[in-house]
């Protein structure tokens, strides 16, 4: 059914309940998992919402930030290795998570993007948006988004 299955995951505890269910399902096909965690960018100016700091602590706190996605993607592989699953962390760095998550399933021939989804409606989907409504919108490989 499947051979590739990227799954996206930010660390939150919704996040890793679709991690769960993609080493399941991937387990369930014989298909190989792909662990991606999309890691920012520093603001750099006032209007981006940042807090001006020199360089030297930007890239203490960006190499902070890819640390700490690295390991979210190695403690999925991990788990996925206990169920005998074979797997592969990625960290990426962009603003745009949407278009990093589809850019990195086209990448990696992923056939299924497993993903999970706040839920927001109203005025907190306005202001907060949706990263799994950009990736549903824009992306042509199948998306499967868990709440």
């Amino acid at each position: 059914m499947y051979e590739r299955i990227l799954v996206a995951t930010d660390g939150s505890t919704l996040s890793k309940k679709a991690v769960t269910q993609a080493i399941a399902l991937a387990a369930t096909c014989g298909a190989e998992l792909i662990a991606l965690k999309v890691v920012p960018r520093y603001p750099q100016a006032y209007f981006e919402g940042s807090v001006p700091l020199n360089a030297q602590d930007v890239a203490r706190i960006e190499g902070q930030w890819a640390a700490d996605a690295q390991a979210a993607v190695d403690a999925v592989q991990k788990a996925a290795g206990l169920k005998g699953v074979k797997a592969k962390g990625i960290v990426s760095k962009s603003d745009l998570v949407s278009d990093a998550i589809i850019s990195a399933a086209k990448k990696h021939k992923s056939d299924l993007i497993v993903m999970a989804s706040h839920g927001r409606k109203g005025i907190k989907r306005l202001l907060l948006g949706s990263e799994t409504q950009q990736v549903l919108t824009h992306s042509l490989i199948p998306v499967l988004v868990l709440r």
